[in-house]
């Protein structure tokens, strides 16, 4: 039994909080304000639990965007780092390294692909996939050099990159940033409709997240992911998923697509490819999609080196012998059917699957944001997305009885 339940609830930042202060100044004198954090600085972090400067423990309920899903500081995976680190960590892809053919059979072998191509960060993954797609249509499909046209959704966050961000329906993310690039369509998430409504012959691809994170956990009807399957499949184009929240047993399965037994074309991986210890990111497509590319085409100085080999091997490896998907299914379904049922004031939906988790409220409760920061002051990490959601997404390995600590936090603070 955790002693989380007894322990006292962390006080606000005080007057007294001299280094937290200290530190909070020094970050907004030197760095660039394109953050908004809650004034709570992490020195340590272990399991599921933070600790900050002040001396202070907290649960983390964000779980670094699901990059963590193996808990902080996983031993096994940060022997894995130590280890390749004292042999050698980078050779660039001029060379072979001995961890990079292990880490592709691993990840080929458990998501069920048969070749991978590693990037460092989930929006270089998903750039990746958007070069595939456009060869693709023009090598394989037949479609002139160009011309290829990729399907996206409202709602979607797929990365910050100038290409990305330009068919993003957030318009801070937009704003300052053109001119965007060209041969991209977006339309309503959720709807299979609309998406047959435009097809035409120049549809190379279509991107999508089986559930849109930022965008507040937001799951699509049933049906929609098959109907997009079928959609690709008649028309002979990629269907790419965006699995870099959702995917390696945040939602209960190793990818939540798998939630409609849909199988993608391609599938971005990232985030808990590492659990949180480096950064690794992976486009996982077979042999028609892969072959597109050729020496010279496309790379990436630190993408598949041997650090980030050792350490993503390791992190599959976690997530399989302690049967984290399973865990995640079991708990999250507990945690969603107990918030469901709670009368908390100003909820207008909780949605989720498996350890992820969206309170949304209403307009007139007064933001996520206020919430998050009464939570903190009860010892939990939540962080708001799209204004009015407060997303909940604790590492996997999170023990009952300090999941059940969390969850009557956040009843008391929503009662």
């Amino acid at each position: 039994m955790s002693d989380r339940l007894t322990a006292p609830a962390p006080a606000p930042v005080a007057e007294g909080d001299s280094i937290t202060r200290e530190l909070c100044a020094l970050e907004d004198r030197y760095g660039a304000h394109n953050y908004h954090p809650l004034d709570v600085v992490v020195e340590r972090a272990e399991g599921a639990f933070v600790w900050d400067v002040e001396g202070r423990r907290y649960l983390d309920g964000l779980a670094a965007y699901s990059a963590v899903n193996q808990g902080h500081c996983h031993p096994r995976i940060v022997a894995a780092l130590v280890e390749q680190s004292r042999k050698v960590a980078l050779t660039s892809r001029a060379f072979r390294n001995a961890r990079l053919g292990e880490f592709y059979r691993a990840v080929c072998e458990l998501i069920g692909y048969r070749r991978a191509l590693p990037m460092n960060t989930g929006a270089e993954a998903v750039e990746t996939a958007i070069k595939a797609a456009r060869k693709w249509a023009m090598e394989v499909k037949g479609l002139a050099d160009g011309e290829a046209e990729i399907l996206v959704f409202d709602g979607n966050f797929h990365g910050r990159t100038t290409t990305i961000v330009g068919f993003s329906t957030e318009e801070q993310y937009r704003r300052g940033f053109a001119p965007f690039t060209p041969g991209f369509r977006r339309l309503p998430y959720g709807d299979a409709d609309a998406v047959a409504a435009v097809w035409s012959d120049r549809v190379a691809a279509v991107l999508f997240e089986p559930i849109q994170g930022e965008g507040g956990i937001v799951i699509p009807p049933d049906g929609y992911l098959r109907a997009l399957r079928e959609l690709c499949d008649r028309h002979r184009a990629l269907l790419i998923a965006d699995e870099i929240q959702s995917g390696l047993g945040r939602t209960g399965y190793l990818l939540a697509c798998e939630h409609e037994q849909v199988r993608p074309d391609v599938v971005v991986l990232g985030k808990a490819l590492s659990g949180g210890l480096y950064p690794v990111s992976v486009m996982l497509a077979d042999d028609e999609v892969m072959d597109v590319f050729r020496p010279g085409d496309h790379g990436s100085t630190y993408g598949g080196n041997p650090v980030a080999a050792a350490v993503g091997t390791a992190a599959l490896q976690v997530l399989v012998d302690e049967d984290l998907c399973a865990r995640s299914a079991r708990l999250g379904a507990a945690a969603l059917e107990r918030l469901r049922a709670a009368k908390l004031r100003g909820v207008r939906e909780i949605r989720g699957r498996g350890l992820w988790m969206g309170i949304e409220l209403e307009p007139d409760a007064g933001g996520a944001r206020r919430v998050c920061e009464r939570l903190q002051h009860e010892g939990l990490l939540c962080k708001e997305t799209h204004e009015h959601v407060i997303r909940f997404a604790p590492p996997l390995v999170i023990q009952e009885d300090d999941l059940e600590w969390a969850l009557a936090r956040i009843e008391e603070t929503l009662r």
